[in-house]
């Protein structure tokens, strides 16, 4: 009698046991996947800090890494095989007088200079101090040059008159490089751009481009971090080059970019204070081998 029940109770623990198991396996099979809260999602900086971002649909991610890059006598070199670049400074009235020819001969190929900028409070359109002599000093040393113009534009107006004011600028003068539109975050002190959304910075960027672009000069947008991840649509500006302020070894920036600021405070010969400095990419253009018979 005690042998029979105690083979029923084993046989009913079995059957536990065995429900258990297929329990778990049936929860196991059907439990939904775990849902990823960062798919689709890249791990960038933004200047602050490690943030997740979702990335813009048409806008070309940076192909260039840490290991691409050298450094040497404290400042970065290329050393891939798919671009080549160019070392150039970027100034202004606040670098004051300049020898641009002391410039010219140090590792310097060519110069952003600035032709002018809006005043944040009121709005007016002011010529650089500096430009005109900045830009003969530049040329006259066989620089290349570029201008790029500080904006406060509100609308899509102030941004044409901008490039308007510009363009009468740069009468006269050989440009080979872009005219670039270095709209700004001004923090505080009553600035009327305090507020402005990102569509309407973008449309103001792109009717600054477009201006510039039908007058025929290459059209460029400036910006930082903060700016080029959360200020711009991107993806509304990749008829233009970019230029990309990311201070470092190496551009640490999502996106791609034509032109790098590495440096806001490079020693440069011939330049008084501290200066801006810029690497430039041009790719490599590899030639196609002609069809076998042809020449």
């Amino acid at each position: 009698m005690k042998t029979a029940v105690r083979s029923k109770l084993i046989v009913l623990l079995v059957a536990v046991v065995l429900l258990g198991l297929v329990s778990v396996l049936l929860i196991q099979l059907f439990r939904p996947e775990p849902v990823d809260p960062h798919a689709g999602q890249v791990y960038i900086n933004d200047g602050f800090g490690m943030v997740w971002m979702t990335p813009l649909e048409g806008v070309d991610v940076n192909p260039l890494g840490q290991t691409d890059f050298r450094t040497v006598n404290g400042r970065p070199e290329y050393k891939g095989q798919d671009f080549e670049t160019r070392r150039g400074v970027d100034v202004s009235e606040h670098q004051n007088e300049i020898d641009w020819s002391q410039v010219a001969q140090g590792d310097v190929d060519y110069a952003f200079i600035r032709a002018g900028r809006r005043g944040y409070t009121e709005g007016g359109l002011f010529e650089d101090l500096y430009y005109k002599q900045n830009i003969e000093g530049a040329l006259a040393n066989g620089l290349d040059v570029g201008v790029y113009f500080f904006s406060q534009a509100i609308n899509v107006q102030e941004a044409i008159e901008e490039a308007e004011y510009v363009l009468d600028l740069l009468k006269g003068y050989r440009i080979e490089l872009p005219v670039v539109y270095d709209w700004e975050k001004i923090e505080g002190g009553g600035a009327r751009t305090d507020g402005l959304s990102t569509t309407t910075l973008t449309d103001c960027a792109v009717a600054f481009c477009q201006t510039v672009k039908n007058a025929g000069y290459e059209p460029a947008v400036y910006f930082n971090r903060y700016l080029g991840y959360y200020g711009y649509d991107l993806s509304r500006l990749t008829d233009y080059q970019f230029w990309a302020a990311v201070p470092g070894d190496f551009p640490d920036f999502y996106y791609a970019s034509d032109i790098w600021q590495y440096s806001f405070s490079a020693s440069v010969p011939g330049i008084q204070t501290e200066a801006d400095m810029d690497l430039i990419f041009i790719p490599k253009v590899t030639a196609t081998p002609a069809p076998e018979g042809e020449e």
